[in-house]
């Protein structure tokens, strides 16, 4: 325990960021980095409980009392050290994680929660300062050849663990750079790209090999990966989008959200989009169909666009401010939050259904037809979903974005060439090794659990390599 009394004496401090009219000028950084002494003093709130649930609800199992403890009495390299036990690439879930272990944290109970992700991404940046994180190359190799399908949080981390364990690993990836959806689906103002950059580059000093461009089961059959291979894992992700399935779909003006967040990912690292294809927000009157982080993420790209106005839609109610009585501690705190993005304007709508998406005249969305709904539960204790009477209304949109989740890997292509079961979501269905119905064949990350968080894709390479290599040393 780094400080016996730390968490009735020391406040919970937050990361601060840039003031917002400064960050909607750029795409850069939102959060400014801690001072040291701020992040020792953090650590020190920490109670070092008896039964840390903090660890329990970490997908990755990170013991996290440890390195708080650690933190508090300035011992970073202690900190790190255990930090990477468990976790590949702490800067990524440092920045891109809810913090699921903070929803579970002891102090939770009547304290605000140790602020667990801001230490973990100050130790790994304090590492990388300091120069202790290093490749980390086998001592021995096995000769046996594994190709990853995929280059985000899951394929990456089950090629550094599969390398390390002597194997030959190369990682096949679509587009023309490598880091998936964190490249390309995460606004650089949330991930800053050469965060991803440096971690690539300590990768192939380990000896993982990297092909990007090359799109399995279209541009390369995926045979020929079976004849190549002694294994393969699928970590391509869920990237089939759900539609909406209203009158007016087919107007333009309207998107999936994942098309226009890649746009302008690839603005930021100098590619040029072609105006017949470019998707912009500004001057024009955005709708975001859908909240969550891919919804937060439309809002702060179209506000640093320029847009006139960003509204959201979400269907489900507005969630309360504490702890509702059957959300009890330690399960995560279903409560309002508040992105960076929704600090920085627009305005939320919640229990809304869009009815249907309309025109003006020549085939441009110009508004959508919505509803006021209410949710309560039948008498299985199930949610049910009532429009309102009188309720609907009218909301003027020349740019709609659809963010509303993803239904699962697609299905064309790879999968069905190599005829893998799916499972009743309609992801990748693999056993407890992450092994899919076809053998030396695995599957990992949202490609076999759907779409879920990154620190449970990088959770899922890494089981996915225990079992990839525990199948080719000994055949199980």
């Amino acid at each position: 325990m780094g400080h016996i009394e730390g968490f009735l004496k020391i406040q919970r401090q937050e990361q601060q960021g840039r003031p917002v009219a400064e960050r909607l000028r750029d795409f850069n950084e939102v959060y400014e980095a801690p001072s040291e002494e701020l992040v020792i003093e953090q650590g020190a709130r920490c109670m070092d409980c008896g039964i840390p649930y903090c660890h329990v609800a970490c997908p990755l199992g990170n013991f996290i009392p440890f390195w708080n403890d650690r933190v508090s009495e300035g011992d970073w390299r202690q900190a790190l050290e255990q930090l990477q036990r468990e976790n590949n690439f702490p800067e990524f879930t440092g920045q891109l994680c809810p913090a699921l272990c903070e929803g579970s944290c002891s102090l939770s109970l009547g304290f605000e929660p140790v602020t667990i992700r801001l230490i973990e991404r100050q130790v790994i940046e304090h590492g990388f300062a300091q120069g202790w994180v290093v490749p980390e190359p086998p001592q021995t190799l096995t000769g046996k050849r594994v190709a990853v399908v995929g280059s985000g949080p899951a394929g990456l981390a089950a090629a550094q663990q599969l390398r390390r364990m002597g194997h030959e690993v190369t990682v096949f990836e679509r587009d023309q750079q490598i880091g998936g959806l964190l490249r390309y689906g995460i606004p650089d103002f949330k991930l800053e790209k050469q965060i991803i950059d440096r971690r690539l580059a300590q990768l192939e000093a380990e000896g993982v090999q990297f092909m990007p461009g090359v799109h399995v089961g279209v541009s390369m059959p995926v045979e020929e990966l079976c004849q190549g291979f002694d294994a393969i894992l699928l970590a391509a992700g869920a990237q089939h989008p759900r539609d909406l399935p209203v009158p007016g779909r087919d107007l333009a003006g309207i998107h999936f959200a994942m098309e226009y967040l890649t746009q302008q990912n690839r603005r930021c690292a100098g590619e040029v989009i072609e105006p017949e294809v470019a998707i912009d927000a500004k001057g024009r009157h955005v709708l975001v169909i859908g909240g969550g982080d891919t919804g937060a993420d439309c809002v702060g790209t179209a506000l640093r666009q320029g847009a006139a106005s960003v509204t959201s839609f979400e269907l489900m109610p507005e969630p309360p401010n504490e702890r509702a009585p059957d959300n009890p501690w330690p399960e995560w705190p279903r409560v309002l939050r508040k992105s960076s993005s929704h600090e920085e304007g627009g305005e939320r709508i919640y229990s809304v259904l869009t009815r249907r998406l309309l025109g003006d005249g020549n085939g441009q969305v110009a508004a959508a037809a919505a509803v006021r709904v209410s949710w309560q539960r039948d008498e299985h204790g199930q949610w049910r979903m009532e429009e309102l009477e009188d309720t609907a209304f009218t909301q003027p949109c020349d740019l709609v974005l659809l963010a509303l989740g993803f239904s699962g890997p697609i299905r064309h292509g790879m999968i069905e060439q190599l005829g893998v079961a799916l499972s009743a979501n309609g992801a990748v269905a693999t056993d407890a090794n992450k092994m899919t119905s076809r053998p030396g064949v695995f599957a990992a990350g949202d490609m076999s659990r759907g779409q879920s968080l990154v620190v449970w894709a990088i959770a899922e390479g890494r089981t996915a390599a225990e079992g990839i290599n525990q199948f080719l040393m000994d055949g199980s």
